[in-house]
C-alpha cells in the first residue's frame, strides 16, 4: 500500500508540473541562457568564419560559466564580459581577413523549437547571448550557454533531473 501512495504521489506531481508548465508562461526560459551568433551572410566565408568565431567565443566562455550555479549569475557575469566578447569576435574576424566587426548583447529573443542531444527546448522567449557578425543577415548557429549544454566536453558533466528534483523538494518539505 505504502508504494502504491508514493506511487499516486510522484503521479500527482507530474501531472501538477505539466499544468503548471502549460500555462502561459515559459518556465524554461527562466531557466535556460541561450547563445545566437549570426552570420554576416550566407557566402561561403562568411559561413565558416561564423564557426571560427564560435568556437572562440565558446573557449572564451567556458570558464566564465563553468562556476556559475543559477542562470541569473550566468548572465551577470556574461553581461560583464560583452565587450571583452566583442574585442575576442572582431580579433577573430581580423585574423581571418574580414573587414567588418561584430555586435554583442544579452536580451530576451525568440527562438523556435530546439534539440539538444536528449533536451528539448520550445519555441518562445529566451535570454540570450546575441552576436552579430557583421550585418547578422546570414544563417545563424544557436545553443545554451547555461546550463551549459555546449560549452562541456564530457569532463565534470552534472546531468539533472528537474522531476527528481521536485520529488526530493516535496519529500524534505512533507518529511516522507
Amino acid at each position: 500500500m505504502k508504494k502504491f501512495c508514493i506511487t499516486l504521489e510522484i503521479i500527482a506531481i507530474i501531472l501538477l508540473t505539466i499544468a503548471c508548465g502549460s500555462g502561459t508562461g515559459n518556465t524554461e526560459s527562466e531557466a535556460f541562457l541561450r547563445i545566437h551568433i549570426r552570420a554576416n551572410s550566407n557566402g561561403d566565408k562568411d559561413q565558416a568564419v561564423k564557426y571560427i568565431v564560435k568556437d572562440a567565443i565558446v573557449n572564451y566562455l567556458t570558464p566564465v560559466v563553468a562556476d556559475c550555479r543559477t542562470k541569473s549569475e550566468a548572465v551577470e557575469k556574461i553581461s560583464a564580459k560583452t565587450q571583452n566578447m566583442k574585442f575576442v569576435a572582431d580579433e577573430t574576424l581580423k585574423a581571418d581577413g574580414f573587414e567588418y566587426s561584430s555586435e554583442v548583447s544579452v536580451r530576451s529573443e525568440y527562438f523556435p523549437t530546439r534539440i539538444y542531444g536528449d533536451t528539448v527546448l520550445n519555441s518562445g522567449y529566451y535570454d540570450a547571448v546575441i552576436i552579430n557578425l557583421g550585418s547578422g543577415k546570414g544563417d545563424n548557429w544557436w545553443c545554451v550557454v547555461y546550463p551549459p549544454l555546449c560549452f562541456s566536453s564530457g569532463k565534470n558533466v552534472k546531468y539533472r533531473s528537474k522531476i527528481i528534483e521536485i520529488i526530493e523538494e516535496f519529500r524534505r518539505k512533507t518529511g516522507r
